[in-house]
C-alpha cells in the first residue's frame, strides 16, 4: 500500500530504483518525433534500455517514434501500462491522471517530468494506490542509479566495485548500486531549479 502524504520534494533512491526496476511498459504522454526535443531524447534513451515505450500525442498520429506508432490518448493503448510518463505542463497532469484511473488494469506509476508538478493529481493517483514521482526525469535517474552517467565524467554518487558497462541496444543496466551521502536526487533537484530559473527569466 502506498503511503499517503509522502514527501515529494525529495525521493529516496530505493523508491526510484524500485520503480525503474519493476516497470516494463511506459506510455509517454507528450512524446515528440522532433529529434531536438527533450521528450525525444528521453523516449529514445528508455527504449534503448529495454523498456516497451508507447508514444502518446494526438497531433502525431500516423507517425512513429523509434518504430513505435503514436496513439492519440491513453485509452487508445492496446495493452496494460506499467507507468505513465507525463511530458506535458503541470496543468495538464490532473486530467491525465483522471484518464489513467479509467484504465483497466490501472497503471502502477505516474511519473511527471522535470518541471511538472501537480499535487492534486498526485493525491488522486496515490489515493488509488499508484506510486507517483514528480519533477524528475527517468532518463536522468536511470543514468545516475546505473552509474552510466559516469562515462560522461559526471559524479553519479553511487558506489560499486565495477564500472558501469557501456550499454548496448535494449540492455537493462543494474540500478542496485549503493548511493553515497548527498546522492539522493540532488542532481535532479539542481536540474529542475535551473529549468525553473530559465523559465522565469524567459
Amino acid at each position: 500500500m502506498i503511503a499517503l502524504h509522502m514527501n515529494h520534494d525529495t525521493y529516496d533512491d530505493n523508491y526510484i530504483r524500485g520503480i525503474l526496476n519493476n516497470v516494463k511498459t511506459i506510455a509517454m504522454v507528450g512524446a515528440s518525433p522532433v529529434n531536438v526535443r527533450p521528450s525525444y531524447f528521453a523516449f529514445k534513451y528508455l527504449a534503448q534500455r529495454g523498456y516497451d515505450m508507447i508514444p502518446v500525442n494526438p497531433g502525431q498520429v500516423g507517425k512513429s517514434l523509434m518504430g513505435k506508432p503514436f496513439v492519440a490518448s491513453l485509452a487508445d493503448i492496446d495493452r496494460p501500462i506499467d507507468m505513465i510518463d507525463i511530458f506535458r505542463n503541470s496543468d495538464a497532469a490532473l486530467q491525465l491522471v483522471k484518464d489513467a484511473l479509467t484504465l483497466n488494469p490501472l497503471p502502477k506509476v505516474i511519473w511527471m517530468q522535470l518541471g511538472v508538478r501537480n499535487d492534486e493529481a498526485c493525491a488522486l493517483a496515490e489515493a488509488a494506490g499508484l506510486q507517483v514521482v514528480m519533477n524528475r526525469c527517468p532518463k536522468i535517474e536511470y543514468g545516475r542509479l546505473s552509474s552510466e552517467i559516469s562515462w560522461m565524467g559526471v559524479n553519479s554518487r553511487t558506489l560499486s566495485s565495477k564500472r558501469a558497462p557501456v550499454p548496448t541496444q535494449g540492455m537493462r543496466l543494474s540500478l542496485n548500486r549503493v548511493s553515497v551521502g548527498g546522492g539522493g536526487t540532488n542532481a535532479a533537484d539542481r536540474a529542475a531549479q535551473l529549468k525553473d530559473d530559465k523559465n522565469n527569466n524567459a
